[in-house]
């Protein structure tokens, strides 16, 4: 097989590769009853004039299973922290005693467990649809090759390549689902 069609199947598995990791990364935000620090990642906050994200102006611990504790550096920053938590949208309360701010998971009711599923489902979908927009972009690239003069043989082969590594990453996307709905609906 060329070099050229070499760069494209790892390119595609890479790219592939990616697309598994940001649907890992935004399943765990999808929390399912257990604390987990990575549920505030993407919340910033507005320190001394610029958007900071809140683990660089606090410590953040997981008190037990339902109670996540933010501590912040600065006093001061407890109201601005609160204010995040809150206009992000998370569905949790923060509960401030002046020192610390604490986020209590409520237990979740099966009405809710199913939505979390659906998002759950709809993360997995945007992933499955990225690894197929990376595939056709790839046998694009490899009929393009095929114009400049690359046999049907060795184009047929590499396509079928590309069909396996994307088969692959398509079941690794449906496992990945499976087990968060399984973490979701475990009470």
């Amino acid at each position: 097989m060329s070099e050229e069609l070499e760069m494209i199947i790892e390119d595609a598995e890479a790219s592939m590769k990616k697309a598994i990791g940001f649907l890992e990364v935004e399943l765990v935000k999808i929390r399912a009853g257990k604390a987990n620090p990575n549920m505030i990642d993407g919340i910033t906050v507005e320190y001394y004039g610029a958007p900071t994200p809140i683990s660089q102006v606090a410590n953040i611990n997981i008190m037990d299973a339902r109670t996540i504790s933010i501590q912040p550096w600065e006093k001061s920053m407890i109201q601005s922290i609160e204010r995040a938590i809150i206009a992000s949208n998370i569905g949790l309360n923060p509960q401030n005693d002046g020192a610390n701010i604490r986020l209590y998971l409520p237990p979740l009711t099966e009405e809710r467990r199913r939505e979390l599923v659906k998002k759950s489902s709809a993360e997995g979908e945007q992933s499955k649809i990225a690894i197929r927009n990376i595939r056709r972009e790839a046998i694009e690239q490899v009929k393009k090759l095929q114009k400049d003069g690359l046999s049907e043989d060795v184009a047929k082969d590499a396509e079928k390549d590309i069909q396996e590594i994307t088969d692959r990453y398509i079941i690794l996307v449906e496992r990945t689902l499976a087990a968060k709905e399984k973490e979701i609906m475990s009470i």
